[in-house]
C-alpha cells in the first residue's frame, strides 16, 4: 500500500465521518424542535401526540447512535492518517 493511498483513505474516512455527524446533528435538532412545537397542543390532541412521540423516539435514538458511530469513524480515520505519517517518517529516516 502506498503512503499517499493511506493518507487519502484516512482523509476520505474523516470527511465521511464529518458528513455523517453533520447529518445526525441536523436530525437531532429537527426532532427536538418538533417536540417543542408539540408542547403547544390542546388537551384533546394529547393521545395523538403520545402516539407520535413513540414513533419519533427511535428516530432520535438512531440519530444519536449515528453521531457516536461518526465519532468513532473520525477517530479511526485520524489514526490511519497518523500511522501513515509515522510510516513516511520512518521511511525517510531509513533512506537518509
Amino acid at each position: 500500500m502506498e503512503i499517499q493511498s493511506a493518507f487519502n483513505s484516512g482523509i476520505q474516512g474523516f470527511q465521511k465521518a464529518t458528513d455523517e455527524a453533520n447529518q445526525a446533528a441536523v436530525n437531532i435538532a429537527a426532532e427536538t424542535s418538533a417536540s417543542r412545537d408539540e408542547s403547544t397542543i390542546t388537551q384533546t390532541e394529547i393521545s395523538q401526540t403520545a402516539v407520535n412521540n413513540e414513533q419519533k423516539i427511535p428516530d432520535l435514538n438512531q440519530s444519536i447512535v449515528d453521531l457516536k458511530v461518526a465519532e468513532f469513524q473520525a477517530k479511526s480515520s485520524a489514526q490511519v492518517i497518523k500511522t501513515a505519517d509515522e510510516v513516511l517518517g520512518t521511511l525517510l529516516d531509513v533512506t537518509a
